[in-house]
């Protein structure tokens, strides 16, 4: 259904049809027959009436309205050339006054050509070609009516011409405030559309985050206990079992957890599910060490977290987790909880050493837990221990941020 939109709408961000041109490709400016033609109708009769209003002015013959359609078909390459055709109507309509026919709407070939010239970014020849015209009248109304017909005619005196130059100049002001709207409407939609992509790459870094921290954890489990069957396959056929039900039961939940993201981007707008992991799926997350051979030991009580840092807690602890069953030679690691109220510290530690051994990572585990919780406010430090073994601290804030 299509998003009703007050009346002033268009003024603030543009009328729907007028975009900005594509950055990527070159911008080829289209050919304006529709106002062209409008134009002329308009212009040609128009001046028709005007004639019979204005006796004392030459009567419209041939050469009148061969000027008339001259000045008017300019225009259709006014968007690919505005500054030969701001002169060159200019140029025509002098040369049509300068020959006595009538007034008219003339002058509207002159605003239409000066405007396509601003907005086009060529203001100072719109302007010189505005004053050309202003200059050239007032030379013929107040010098050389004498020798140009009709015959007879009088001065126009200054009055006139000061009436033509307002006239001028209201034309240059409306076509600078429509130069200044469309510039506004370029950057607002510019805007949007850069808005609209770091959306699309928060929610892209998001997605890859949340894969990456299923699959690791998941297929490290794998890993272990596909090699512990292996190595028991003869000799403890039991073991070896258990150890296949292990990796049954990881790749089930790695795929429901996959599933639940990815559908996450089929049905865009509609809510999850189910809901996102948090702590209060931790002794889930501890069974599944314990099954990699992991001993985990969970210190301090579960704190309550708004959704994203509970969310972001989890994830931490998991790829922790993940990296000690990967790249530790420690079989135990200790998870502490520490909440003063404005703040979660979240601590996972192993005794070490690290096996040195290349385990199939990306990575990416360690820079994945830093952007989620730079997300949130808050920080990661991971390293060495002065003793052995390795730490990651993270600290979170445990309440939800204003700006959220």
């Amino acid at each position: 259904m299509e998003e009703q939109r007050p009346p002033w709408h268009w003024w603030r961000h543009g009328p729907p049809w007028w975009s900005a041109p594509d950055a990527a490709e070159p911008h080829r400016p289209r050919w304006p027959w529709r106002s062209t033609v409008l134009f002329t109708a308009f212009v040609l009769i128009g001046s028709h009436f005007a004639a019979q209003g204005e006796h004392h002015r030459v009567p419209l013959d041939g050469y009148a309205r061969v000027l008339l359609v001259v000045a008017c078909v300019t225009l259709l390459w006014r968007n690919r050339y505005p500054v030969a055709v701001a002169f060159g109507t200019a140029t025509v309509t002098l040369g049509y006054l300068a020959a006595g026919y009538p007034y008219g709407p003339v002058f509207l070939t002159v605003a239409v050509s000066c405007h396509s010239a601003v907005v086009a970014g060529h203001r100072r020849a719109a302007r010189a070609s505005v004053a050309l015209l202003w200059a050239g009248h007032a030379v013929v109304a107040l010098w050389l009516y004498r020798w140009l017909p009709p015959s007879g005619d009088n001065s126009g005196g200054l009055t006139q011409e000061i009436v033509i130059a307002t006239w001028l100049l209201a034309v240059v002001a409306l076509s600078e405030l429509a130069r200044v709207r469309r510039e506004q409407w370029a950057r607002e939609r510019a805007d949007r559309a850069q808005a609209a992509r770091r959306r699309a790459d928060e929610e892209r870094l998001r997605i890859a985050r949340e894969l990456h921290d299923v699959l690791a954890h998941s297929i490290s489990v794998i890993n272990v206990q596909a090699g512990m069957g292996l190595a028991l396959l003869d000799s403890d056929p039991e073991q070896a079992r258990a150890a296949l039900a292990t990796i049954k039961a990881a790749s089930k939940e790695a795929l429901g957890e996959v599933r639940q993201v990815l559908d996450t981007l089929r049905a865009s707008g509609d809510a999850p599910r189910a809901p996102a992991p948090g702590l209060d799926r931790l002794p889930e997350l501890v069974e599944q060490a314990a099954a990699a051979g992991l001993a985990v030991d969970i210190e301090g009580p579960l704190p309550r977290l708004p959704p994203g840092a509970d969310l972001a807690a989890f994830r931490i602890v998991q790829e922790a987790l993940t990296n000690v069953v990967r790249h530790s030679g420690s079989r135990h690691a200790r998870v502490r909880f520490a909440d003063d109220g404005d703040a979660l510290r979240l601590c996972i530690d192993d005794d070490g050493p690290a096996t040195g051994a290349d385990a199939g990572g990306s990575g990416n585990g360690l820079a994945g837990m830093r952007e989620r919780a730079a997300a949130l406010g808050g920080t990661i430090e991971a390293g060495p221990r002065p003793d052995g073994g390795f730490r990651v601290l993270a600290v979170l804030p445990s309440q939800p941020r204003e700006d959220q």
